[in-house]
């Protein structure tokens, strides 16, 4: 019967654990990145653009109830720079990568006729049907 601590040494040692680590530690240092771009060069270029850096103090009262859609102003132009940010520099290029990767994928490998299988140009036999081609 094995301990309780080698199963949990076990437990921390698979491939997908670490690799939940490594991503989660990156994904804080690329959310950093993304806020000071968001922070230090759209925030500026909205505000000289429409003369105002900060919409907090925006707000309306009604029955002594304060709206302070200044706030929700912020958060949505926030939201709307990180997720345009994102786009244009995270998910273009890797759609670009993708599509250069699998066009260069497509060059070397062809369906087999019995199968439908794909399998390397130069293969003379299917890995998948074994049938001659």
């Amino acid at each position: 019967m094995r301990t309780l601590l080698s199963e949990f040494k076990e437990f921390l040692m698979r491939a997908n654990i670490v690799e939940l680590a490594i991503a989660v530690v990156i994904g804080a240092a690329f959310g950093a990145l993304v806020t000071s771009l968001v922070a230090n060069l759209l925030t500026p270029l909205i505000a000289a653009i429409f003369g105002e850096t900060d919409f907090s103090a925006l707000s309306f009262t009604v029955n002594n109830s304060t709206f302070t859609y200044g706030a929700f102003i912020n958060s949505l132009i926030t939201f709307a720079s990180i997720a345009a940010a994102i786009f244009v520099f995270v998910v273009k290029p890797v759609q670009k990568f993708d599509a250069t990767r699998k066009a260069d994928e497509a060059a070397t490998t062809t369906d087999c006729p019995h199968c439908l299988s794909a399998i390397p140009t130069a293969a003379s036999r299917c890995a998948f049907c074994t049938s001659e081609l």
